[in-house]
C-alpha cells in the first residue's frame, strides 16, 4: 500500500497559499510523501509552477463548486484539505455582504467533500481575528464571538458551517500574516514591505497607536499546518480544533512601523501616532483583537516567532 498521501490547498495562488505549497514541497525525510494539488481562481502563475513543477492546478469556481469534479477524477479523494481562499480585504466585504458569505463560507468545497467516504479527510480551514469585538485584549477561542464587520461575520458563519459539517476539522483564527514575497508575487500589499517602502522615502506617516493585533509570520502558520496535516496522518484520529493562531506579541501599527525603523535605521520621527477613528476607511474595525495562544502552544507544542525576529526575516530574504 503506498504511504503517499494527498493534499489539496484551496485558494493556491493567494499569500499563505503560495508559502504553504512550497512548505510541503520542502518536506524531506518524512514517512510520508505528498502529492501536492491546488486550486485557483483567476489566473494561473507560471512562475509557480515553474518553481514546483510537481503540483497539480485546478481551476475551481468556489461560488458554484465548478471544477471540483475535475479534482475527483485526476486527484482522487485528499487526505488533507486547507482551505486559505477568501473574500478578506473588509471594505470589499462590507460593500457586498452577498459576496463574502458565497466565498468565505466553503459550502460547495464541504458538498464536494460529502461524496467521499465520511471521516477520512481534515479539512484545515482559516478563519480570522476578526470574529472577536475587539473591546479588550487577549481573546481566547472560548471567547463569543461578536464580530464589528461583515468580513467579521461571514467568517464567523464559516466556522459555524465547518463545524457542523465537517466531521474532521482545525479551524484557525489567524492575525495579520506577514513575511516574506511570494514564488509568484501577489498583487496585495504585503504590510511589513509597505511600511519599509514608506519609511524609506523618509516622508511621515500616519500609523495607528490604538489598534492592537498578534502579527503572525508566515511560515509559522505554515509550520502549524504541517504539523496538524502530519498529526492526523500518522494518527487517524478525530479532530475538531479551534485554534488562535498569532504571533506572541500584542502590537499596534505604531509599534510594527518602529520595529521596522529600528531594523533599518529609519527616523522614528517619521511615524506619526494617530487615533483609528481619525481615518474612515469604509468600515467599522476592532480596537484590540489579540489573542491568547495558550491553546496553540499546547496543542503543539509550538513556539511562535516574535514580531522583532519575524521583521528581520522578512526584511533579509528579499521580501
Amino acid at each position: 500500500m503506498s504511504s503517499r498521501k494527498r493534499v489539496l490547498v484551496v485558494g493556491g495562488t493567494g499569500y499563505l497559499g503560495q508559502h504553504l505549497l512550497q512548505g510541503f514541497s520542502e518536506i524531506q525525510g518524512t514517512p510520508f510523501e505528498y502529492d501536492l494539488a491546488f486550486t485557483y481562481h483567476s489566473n494561473l502563475p507560471q512562475p509557480l509552477l515553474d518553481a514546483l513543477p510537481h503540483l497539480l492546478p485546478f481551476h475551481v469556481d468556489l461560488k458554484t463548486g465548478q471544477g471540483f469534479d475535475g479534482i475527483s477524477y485526476s486527484f482522487g479523494q485528499p487526505d488533507v484539505v486547507v482551505n486559505c481562499a477568501a473574500l478578506s480585504v473588509p471594505r470589499v466585504c462590507e460593500m457586498d455582504p452577498a459576496a463574502a458569505l458565497s466565498v468565505n463560507v466553503p459550502s460547495s468545497l464541504v458538498d464536494w467533500l460529502s461524496n467521499f467516504k465520511e471521516g477520512s479527510t481534515l479539512l484545515i480551514h482559516l478563519s480570522t481575528d476578526q470574529v472577536y469585538e475587539g473591546v479588550k485584549s487577549f481573546y481566547k477561542e472560548e471567547d463569543e464571538t461578536v464580530p464589528v464587520n461583515v468580513y467579521g461575520k461571514s467568517k464567523v458563519t464559516a466556522e459555524q458551517f465547518v463545524s457542523e459539517k465537517c466531521l474532521n476539522f482545525a479551524i484557525l483564527r489567524s492575525s495579520i500574516i506577514f513575511g516574506p514575497q511570494t514564488i509568484s508575487p501577489v498583487p496585495k500589499s504585503l504590510p511589513i514591505q509597505w511600511i519599509d517602502g514608506v519609511l524609506s522615502k523618509g516622508e511621515k506617516m500616519d500609523f495607528f497607536h490604538d489598534e492592537f493585533r498578534c502579527p503572525v509570520y508566515v511560515k509559522d502558520v505554515v509550520a502549524i499546518i504541517l504539523a496538524l496535516t502530519s498529526r492526523w496522518i500518522s494518527e487517524g484520529k478525530q479532530m475538531q480544533l479551534l485554534l488562535n493562531v498569532g504571533g506572541p506579541d500584542r502590537v499596534s501599527r505604531v509599534q510594527m512601523a518602529e520595529a521596522v525603523a529600528d531594523f533599518r535605521g529609519y527616523n522614528t520621527s517619521l511615524i506619526k501616532p494617530v487615533s483609528a477613528s481619525s481615518v474612515d476607511r469604509g468600515v467599522k474595525s476592532p480596537a484590540d483583537i489579540s489573542m491568547n495562544l495558550s491553546k496553540l502552544v499546547q496543542t503543539l507544542n509550538f513556539s511562535p516567532t516574535s514580531f522583532t525576529d519575524g521583521v528581520k526575516l522578512t526584511l533579509t530574504t528579499g521580501g
